[in-house]
């Protein structure tokens, strides 16, 4: 994919006593073309004391771009402004392809449109192409209305933001994939209801298989429409446990194989939980998903 911001050149790497030059250590998933970014979320605990220090590390750890959450117009992009949050990527050679913000307010019935005004703001000062609606609370998706009526919602976001040249999303978890009545589950719902030009879908690959769903099987029915995916792997002993990409149970050559009926523009890396040293964690991750 072609970045929005031009990248600085990327540090050279230390192997085996040799310094190998970036052109040369581009032989895995991004030489593809495959651009490796990290959920900024994995790292909840660390950014909120020390953001400029957690996005030099992130870089270090070979990742390209970030997916942001959390922001608000009082706490901002921890602390920074978004003017000043984007000059941090930047400094770093990093970019920003999505960004995680909470809708609520404005996914239920006659919802407040000045949030995500807001939110089109911030994300289009730090160069985001995309608006990710991370999760929407139980009530509002209780049944199979809640469900068209979020759909509806999306169709009328994605009218606003394509005037800032964005696009919005929605990420899942494992709960849209409950049986809404006999045939349907919310997750079809809201593929049949948004409207598939402008409405994208970041499909969390573990918490689709935790939910009983074939990514790729969804890939062949619902063509180009998951455009972004979080990649995070499924603990052998505990399916409940996420752990590194390539470490766990999911069968991740098989999904990457596929990513062409996906619609796959971007693929962000996303832990909720560790057993070892995040920074160590996240490179891990990083590492296998560069050789595939």
């Amino acid at each position: 994919m072609t970045n929005r911001r031009t990248f600085l050149k990327n540090a050279g790497i230390l192997a085996g006593g040799i310094l190998i030059s970036p052109a040369l250590a581009q032989c895995g998933a991004e030489a593809k073309g495959r651009n490796i970014g990290l959920q900024l979320y994995s790292l909840r605990d660390q950014i909120s004391e020390d953001v400029k220090g957690v996005i030099a590390k992130v870089k270090q750890a070979g990742y390209s771009t970030v997916e942001t959450y959390g922001y608000s117009v009082k706490d901002k992009f921890w602390g920074l402004s978004p003017a000043a949050f984007d000059k941090l990527l930047s400094s770093n050679g990093l970019t920003s392809f999505s960004g995680h913000y909470g809708l609520d307010e404005y996914l239920v019935k006659g919802g407040n449109n000045d949030v995500l005004k807001t939110y089109i703001e911030a994300a289009s000062a730090i160069g985001q192409t995309y608006i990710t609606i991370p999760h929407v609370a139980s009530h509002i998706v209780s049944d199979a209305d809640g469900y068209k009526q979020v759909a509806e919602k999306l169709n009328n976001a994605a009218e606003l933001c394509k005037y800032s040249k964005l696009r919005i999303a929605y990420h899942n978890h494992d709960f849209e994939f409950n049986k809404i009545g006999q045939d349907e589950t919310g997750y079809d719902i809201l593929l049949k209801e948004t409207e598939p030009s402008m409405v994208d879908f970041e499909l969390d690959l573990y918490w689709a298989i935790r939910a009983g769903i074939d990514p790729v099987a969804l890939f062949s029915i619902h063509s180009g429409r998951f455009t972004m995916w979080h990649v995070k792997d499924m603990d052998k002993n505990n399916p409940k446990l996420n752990t590194e990409v390539g470490a766990g149970s999911i069968d991740f050559t098989k999904i990457l194989a596929a990513e062409k009926a996906s619609g796959l523009k971007q693929l962000f890396v996303e832990q909720e939980n560790f057993s070892k040293d995040p920074f160590q964690s996240i490179s891990q991750s990083y590492q296998y998903l560069h050789t595939k």
